[in-house]
């Protein structure tokens, strides 16, 4: 049972895991700054939507995960996938309902979520 919740809550210690066609990682606040600057990432914000009115990365499109549905996640082809949320938890069943949706390719977890944004200095629209 506790093995079960660390997974929903996205605790788990491996940094990477493989569902279907897609690999989980995680990327850090930092890394995610450089590909945004590069044009080649698409963030998207699994938070709720007063969370995401009361302050977001730039340009990451809102797809809540009380109502996830990979087909509202923008197109990625060419770029980083980056999932995020408010500590890094929500994001990781939201990367593998993408992943088991047929998503091939490279998932990433923004580590830390929007906290360790904001405490990286990264830039916030509100």
């Amino acid at each position: 049972m506790l093995a079960l919740l660390k997974r929903f809550l996205g605790l788990s210690s491996n940094p990477e895991k493989q569902v279907m066609n897609a690999t989980i990682k995680k990327v850090s606040p930092t890394e995610l700054v450089q590909w945004l600057k590069e044009g080649s990432a698409v963030v998207v914000d699994v938070r709720e939507a007063q969370e995401h009115q009361a302050g977001h990365i730039p340009g990451a499109v809102l797809v809540p995960l009380s109502s996830f549905n990979p087909a509202k996640v923008p197109d990625s082809a060419g770029k980083h996938l980056v999932f995020h949320c408010q500590m890094g938890r929500r994001c990781g069943p939201a990367s593998e309902m993408m992943a088991a949706s047929g998503f091939a390719g490279d998932i990433y977890r923004l580590d830390g979520g929007f906290n360790a944004w904001v405490n990286a200095g990264g830039a916030v629209k509100r």
